[in-house]
């Protein structure tokens, strides 16, 4: 299995991270499946705000077979928040409407949709401390071989230069391996949110 090579975001990277973000978009595991009407639902919301508006601190993962993984981080969550309120979010609505119907009957794409027009913004307590935020997905093939841990610490050393106090991630309830991998990393629970399926454990490390 040839070395991957971790690099900065640059133009022509959207396709192969949306990717990405499709095969890890089933709580960890492949999404595909569940999003073959949009395979890109998942990446305009996960993603392309990220590559667009934090390219210094969008990192790839790409071996011999394309991009395999992304590390991506902002500065400030209600900088990052307020921009793509006002220049992210209105194109995503007027090309995706809110479905429509039984919310029980709609389709994984339809969820994400929904997500479009009912922004979540948690930025856990104490703000001050953990103003920053990432997040990090890696292809099945890339995984293991300590690429994520790099990844995290060149996204966390990249915040702490530019004054960072500390950062917060999102972790779903459902994904227990990645809760344990940010735990091994020293990052400590700050919140819940919700169950199951919708729940979210916020994590939080001090830089």
């Amino acid at each position: 299995m040839k070395d991957c090579v971790i690099r900065l975001a640059r133009p022509g990277d959207q396709p192969g991270a949306y990717h990405v973000c499709l095969k890890t978009g089933n709580f960890g595991k492949d999404g595909e499946p569940f999003y073959r009407e949009d395979p890109d639902a998942l990446g305009r919301l996960f993603v392309g705000p990220y590559l667009a508006y934090e390219p210094d601190l969008s990192h790839i993962l790409e071996d011999d077979q394309g991009i395999c993984g992304y590390a991506l981080g902002a500065l400030d969550s209600k900088t990052f928040f307020a921009r793509y309120e006002k220049e992210w979010r209105p194109d995503l609505c007027a090309r995706f409407p809110m479905p429509t119907g039984d919310p029980n009957q709609w389709t994984r794409s339809q969820m994400v949709h929904s997500w479009y027009h009912s922004p979540d913004y948690t930025m856990p307590e104490p703000y001050a401390e953990y103003p920053s935020h990432l997040h990090i997905d890696l292809l099945e093939r890339a995984q293991g071989r300590g690429y994520g841990r790099r990844m995290i610490d060149m996204v966390m050393a990249a915040l702490r230069q530019r004054g960072s106090p500390g950062a917060h991630l999102g972790v779903s309830m459902m994904n227990a391996p990645a809760f344990g991998f940010y735990q091994r990393l020293c990052f400590k629970e700050l919140l819940r949110v919700g169950e199951g399926q919708d729940g979210c454990v916020y994590m939080g490390k001090k830089l």
